[in-house]
């Protein structure tokens, strides 16, 4: 599994878990890191105040180990969470929704190692020309806001690989040692896990939802919210008020005023799973009926899965 994932960012395994909003604090960021992969703080839904805090317990926690935060450009805040990151010395910042050539060379200028996540080939050639050290190619399968191209990891991602030479992340849909296998011989050089790893004891999710999660077949989640930017959503009772907004054709202005203020918080902090906004990726329903396990078994699990999907397929 070693490769330039593995030397650009000084980890074990090119295994990244996903920087969720409610789900990816400390605690989860450390554990990944500490059982080898790349753990990330998940910045978009953090006051400045509250990401020093995590920052600083990840540090601690993680004992020289490397991590990261991923930050939405698409955040008001966001210039206030690079200076954090900034003053704080962070080794590594994985960036969306917003233009790579906006915070690259900042960070740069200040030592820090950038990834872009995109979802179009289109843009893994722009984040080329805007200087990143590595891109994330995230597929339509992935939970939370989704490309508007709609593409699937298994399409983009060697899409991807012939549009840009940079070190290529796959994300979206994988959540087996099986799946890590199957996105390097489709080009990538490592993974980005966000569903599998949301779904863990450390992650910041509240326990309803992450048993809601591990109770879903197959089709109880889609993706909604187009005119807004593309969400991938569980179905229940938030999913069901959008959905029938949406077929009347309302307004982004209507859509916006039924989702208001906090719905992801309320769904996937506070774990009201009927009222609250539950997004989670396709691959949720291939883990129904799971542990909610700590991440170290999670991720000794993945490295023996792949272990034994490359030896079958040599054998």
């Amino acid at each position: 599994m070693k490769g330039r994932i593995t030397k650009l960012f000084g980890i074990e395994y090119p295994i990244i878990a996903g920087g969720m909003v409610w789900c990816s604090g400390w605690k989860l960021a450390s554990a990944v890191s500490n059982a080898g992969g790349l753990g990330l703080i998940g910045a978009g839904s953090m006051t400045a105040e509250v990401l020093h805090e995590h920052i600083q317990q990840c540090r601690e926690a993680v004992d020289g180990k490397p991590f990261g935060v991923n930050v939405p450009l698409m955040k008001p805040n966001s210039a206030e969470l690079m200076q954090v990151i900034a003053e704080e010395h962070v080794p590594v910042v994985f960036t969306s929704a917003g233009s790579p050539k906006k915070w690259t060379g900042w960070l740069h200028e200040r030592g820090i190692k950038v990834a872009h996540v995109v979802a179009s080939s289109t843009f893994a050639r722009k984040c080329e020309e805007a200087g990143v050290d590595a891109v994330v190619a995230e597929g339509f399968e992935a939970g939370g806001h989704n490309g508007k191209e709609e593409t699937t990891t298994m399409c983009l991602i060697p899409a991807a690989r012939k549009a840009t030479s940079l070190p290529l992340i796959a994300a979206g849909g994988i959540a087996s040692g099986e799946a890590i296998l199957a996105a390097q011989v489709l080009g990538a050089e490592g993974v980005q896990i966000g569903t599998l790893f949301a779904l863990t004891q450390e992650s910041g999710a509240h326990e309803a939802f992450k048993r809601r999660c591990l109770d879903l077949d197959e089709g109880d989640t889609k993706l909604l919210l187009r005119k807004l930017s593309p969400t991938r959503l569980v179905k229940g009772g938030f999913y069901s008020e959008i959905e029938e907004a949406e077929n009347r054709g309302a307004s982004p202005e209507e859509l916006l005023d039924i989702i208001g203020i906090g719905r992801t918080k309320v769904g996937i902090f506070d774990g009201d799973i009927e009222n609250g906004e539950l997004e989670i990726g396709q691959v949720a329903s291939l883990l129904k009926g799971n542990d909610i396990e700590p991440v170290a078994t999670v991720m000794q699990r993945l490295v023996l899965e792949y272990e034994q999907a490359l030896a079958g397929v040599a054998g």
